[in-house]
């Protein structure tokens, strides 16, 4: 999302071209209504005004896992401090238990649940209320993210460079036969090779934690490789990549890439942090196999967050 509004504004020609362009882009992304729904007296306060707090929603419709599509299988807070010199973009597992607000038509949730069934059981603003209720910050931004849409954003970019910390193969694959080896090492992937990296999960002993760490990597290298200046000489290409990120995402209503664009141009790779929402590991409840969360690390970290203490954010994220 960064990458498609940093390259935007940069590759134009000049300001006014290029707000023109990024405009038209925009017109074409899909919209949603994350925030009619959620009831005002149940949000948190916002201390910081000029603060920007981002919900990115990732789900992937090419998963076999993934049939109904009704998931929300990836979950980042990103913070945007006030004044945008860096971003902290923090996971939230998939599997984190937390307390679910009651659903609209009151059938599902006011209960504890794995956070994600928030999504499905009442959509965008149910997932809000969700991440507000578990987090004590308020969410002003939702980006939707179909992760499918790596593979041609990447190609877009004419491939990633990422470092593998361990071998392994990858039983969800885009190859024929559903397989595909990964050696260890620092290598360039393909948007196919860099999807099944980013979506494999069952190779690693931590399962989903992996998971997380590699959709960071890659969330790293696009920005990085998108901001290298390749891209710069080649309107052909630069075209192609944020046509591909504009199809992969939807955006909240109110949202202005324009005006982010304005705002984090000046962002690269080195000055984004990630990290993942505090835990104690993982745990059974009753027979459901989840991630316990570290509260006082959790209070500690979102606390930071809420007064836009980017030191704080940065110690309580180690």
């Amino acid at each position: 999302m960064i990458s498609v509004l940093v390259l935007a504004l940069l590759g134009g020609a000049g300001l006014v071209g290029t707000g023109l362009y990024l405009r038209s882009i925009e017109s074409d992304i899909e919209r949603v209504d994350a925030f009619t729904e959620v009831p005002e007296e149940s949000r948190p306060v916002k201390e910081v005004a000029d603060a920007k707090n981002l919900l990115i929603l990732g789900s992937d419709s090419r998963d076999p896992e993934n049939a109904s599509g009704s998931r929300s299988d990836t979950i980042i807070l990103a913070h945007l401090p006030k004044d945008r010199s860096s971003a902290q973009l923090i996971s939230i597992p998939r599997d984190t238990w937390v307390f679910v607000p009651a659903s609209k038509n009151g059938q599902h949730g006011n209960r504890e649940a794995k956070i994600n069934a928030a999504f499905a059981w009442g959509g965008l603003p149910l997932m809000v209320q969700t991440v507000e209720k578990f987090s004590g910050v308020r969410i002003d931004h939702v980006v939707m993210v179909d992760f499918a849409g790596f593979k041609e954003i990447i190609d877009a970019l004419g491939g990633v460079e990422i470092d593998v910390e361990e071998a392994f193969t990858s039983t969800h694959s885009l190859n024929p036969d559903g397989r595909r080896e990964f050696k260890a090492g620092r290598q360039v992937m393909d948007g196919a090779a860099a999807l099944d990296y980013a979506r494999e999960r069952f190779a690693f002993a931590d399962g989903d934690f992996a998971r997380i760490r590699h959709q960071q990597q890659v969330i790293k290298a696009i920005l990085d490789k998108a901001a290298s200046g390749g891209l710069l000489t080649d309107p052909g290409g630069l075209n192609s990549f944020i046509k591909a990120t504009a199809n992969a995402v939807s955006v909240d209503e109110t949202l202005s890439l324009f005006d982010m664009a304005t705002d984090l141009r000046h962002l690269r790779g080195s000055d984004l942090t990630f990290c993942t929402s505090p835990t104690k590991g993982t745990g059974m409840i009753g027979s459901e196999s989840v991630v316990l969360t570290d509260t006082a690390g959790a209070k500690t970290l979102y606390d930071a967050v809420r007064r836009d203490a980017v030191p704080d954010i940065l110690a309580a994220a180690k």
